[in-house]
């Protein structure tokens, strides 16, 4: 583990071309001075979209147009199951439903 790591320095890698030039700057970075900032860090005014995943068994074409206001779905997930959480398609973890001053929320119980 490097130093930078053990220190809890935060560092991202989504392909190992980023992880060798991550490794290459790192041994860079000890003569040229402190780390570049994490690129996610640098913009945070960045919009991303955030999605849950509800699955629905056995729904048919006939079941959608047959939906109006008032219609329940019934979903494959028990009460008490986690539902996955997406950024940008990208699974980061799972949630649970919760009611926080009458409006619905997700808690995140674990990430990925």
């Amino acid at each position: 583990m490097s130093s930078a790591r053990a220190e809890g320095v935060r560092t991202r890698v989504t392909s190992p071309v980023q992880m060798l030039a991550s490794e290459s700057a790192e041994a860079s970075s000890v003569a040229a001075g402190p780390r570049e900032q994490d690129l996610l860090d640098l913009m945070p005014w960045l919009p991303c979209t955030l999605t849950l995943e509800l699955p629905v068994a056995k729904f048919t074409i006939a079941e959608l147009l047959k939906l109006t206001p008032g219609s329940i779905v019934e979903t494959a997930c028990h009460h008490t199951s986690d539902v996955p959480l997406r950024v940008n398609g990208l699974l980061i973890g799972w949630t649970e439903f919760d009611v926080i001053d009458e409006r619905l929320a997700v808690r995140i119980t674990d990430q990925a």
